[in-house]
């Protein structure tokens, strides 16, 4: 609770607090929101630079959780989270001999007997920095490396502000509806996952893998290979990428790239990757993409990846295909069929909403449609019909966001729908068409045999289950006097625990007002 006092003060003080929709705030709050307008520093900084100031303040945990709540702008409002779209992952370098006994300790061996060379940081984020190095190999080559440490500490770090996150999530579930609605400690077990997997660097290894496996037929795409000898939990070995910043448009220019086929590219190998794999980078960043000597985009840093179950490929497919040729029963249908919309709203109801987002864009240039503003808009309208949180939905919103942004400043005049349209309409003729149903097909009569081997282990389960509910009911249910003194102590808890935390709060505004 102390460690959510900070931080409440810390936004305070840095402006960010006020800037916070009105509109979302939980009932009740507002006169904290206007005791914190008090304390904040009037300089006259930018929005994104005082929320880049106060998550820095706080540390590497903040600017992840920053960086995640980009994709919410049903948590923070829209203004927040386009702040937060910008926020740059940037955080001081620890010592190189931090860095070197991470890599003997990690690899059981000298850094001098894994590497020729290891110069200094190049890059710092929250969660690990990158060094550039050699490796000398066994024909006697040299190669040149790209060697990712993980921060020192930071997985405890990370564990102790978790903890805050849930306790927030919590209270916000309990103080409000809404706060249930929007699934808040969902969110936190989401960015709790998804920082795990970053906090493992062979998990980043093995997406980086897994990537390279699914697009090796792909002449214009192409990820770093892993040096899996020079691999483990903590560091991360890859080819050094030669090539261009996608955001270095003179660069690109002087090297003769063709910059609008560039943004075709980049667009396309992304719903490729989502539609057809189901696996996607989820930080497509200028930061993270080059363009090598060969003209192919290359992706590195895969700490962060999108996963698509079938019905969601199905689901984004169908949707933008929809919106391509205004079938708006048939989007408003998808949203029903994959349970995402529940059944007791009506479908026409749900069309006419769709309807209102989509004739509007068929009235713009195509420079003027965005289909990450279309997705954002249709999330919107899914909260008026029940429709509950879908994670990894908003990451490839999210995603969608940042891919498209950055495929606009290569060509300004890009036609979003145009460039779409060949990679959905490939996926709906493979999947929802003859060859689709007759694999679906397939697949059900793989699923039925496989429930008929289970059968006979289902039936006996069965009645253990039944067997032991008539023992625990013959005489009626009743919980043992230990249980209900216990509930009762956890109630008193978590009670005092708000009380106490709102007290802290108002104390440290109150003392930094008087002193």
């Amino acid at each position: 609770m102390l460690r959510l006092a900070r931080a409440g003060y810390v936004m305070a003080r840095e402006g960010v607090l006020a800037r916070v929709d009105p509109d979302i705030l939980p009932p009740g709050t507002e006169p904290l929101f206007r005791l914190a307008r008090l304390i904040e520093r009037r300089d006259g900084r930018s929005s994104a630079a005082a929320l880049g100031a106060a998550l820095s303040r706080l540390g590497p945990s903040y600017v992840k959780l920053g960086q995640f709540l980009a994709t919410r702008p049903d948590v923070v409002g829209p203004e927040m989270a386009r702040d937060l779209e910008v926020l740059q992952d940037r955080m001081p370098a620890f010592p190189q001999a931090v860095a070197e006994a991470a890599i003997a300790r990690t690899l059981d061996r000298p850094v001098a007997a894994l590497y020729t060379t290891l110069g200094p940081p190049i890059a710092a984020a929250s969660i690990a920095q990158v060094h550039q190095g050699d490796t000398r190999e066994a024909e006697g080559a040299s190669r040149r490396v790209a060697v990712k440490v993980l921060r020192p500490d930071v997985q405890a770090r990370f564990r102790a502000d978790l903890s805050s996150f849930y306790r927030a999530a919590r209270i916000g579930e309990k103080a409000s509806p809404e706060g249930q609605r929007l699934r808040l400690v969902a969110i936190v077990d989401t960015l709790a996952r998804s920082v795990a997997m970053e906090m493992d660097l062979r998990l980043e290894a093995a997406a980086l893998s897994e990537l390279a496996q699914n697009t090796e037929a792909e002449t214009d795409f192409r990820v770093p290979a892993v040096d899996w000898d020079r691999t483990g939990r903590e560091v991360l070995t890859t080819e050094w990428i030669d090539g261009i910043k996608l955001n270095d448009m003179e660069a690109l220019r002087a090297a003769g790239h063709d910059l609008p086929e560039l943004g075709r590219i980049l667009m396309q190998s992304f719903l490729r990757h989502a539609l057809r794999d189901g696996f996607f980078h989820a930080d497509m960043h200028p930061g993270n993409l080059f363009i090598d000597a060969e003209g192919r985009l290359v992706a590195v840093d895969c700490g962060i990846m999108g996963r698509l179950g079938v019905k969601e490929r199905r689901f984004l497919a169908e949707i933008l295909y929809g919106f391509i040729t205004r079938n708006w029963i048939r989007t408003a249908e998808v949203h029903f069929e994959a349970g995402y919309v529940p059944m007791h709203h009506s479908v026409e109801d749900f069309a006419q909403a769709i309807r209102a987002i989509g004739e509007p864009i068929h009235s713009r240039s195509a420079s003027e449609i965005s289909m990450a503003k279309l997705l954002t808009l249709l999330f919107e309208v899914t909260a008026l019909f029940d429709m509950k949180t879908r994670p990894e939905l908003l990451l490839l919103q999210k995603t969608m966001v940042v891919v498209e942004g950055v495929a606009r400043t290569l060509d300004p005049q890009l036609n979003m729908w145009r460039t779409a349209e060949p990679v959905v309409r490939t996926w709906i003729e493979r999947n929802l068409g003859p060859a689709g149903k007759l694999e679906e097909a397939a697949h059900g009569l793989q699923a039925v045999g496989r429930g008929l081997q289970a059968l006979p282990d289902l039936i006996a389960q069965g009645q253990r289950i039944a067997s032991q509910l008539d023992r625990a009911t013959r005489d009626g249910l009743a919980l043992a006097p230990e249980t209900v003194e216990a509930i009762g102590r956890a109630e008193g808890r978590g009670n005092r625990g708000l009380t106490w935390a709102l007290w802290v709060i108002v104390a440290l505004l109150a003392a930094h007002l008087i002193f």
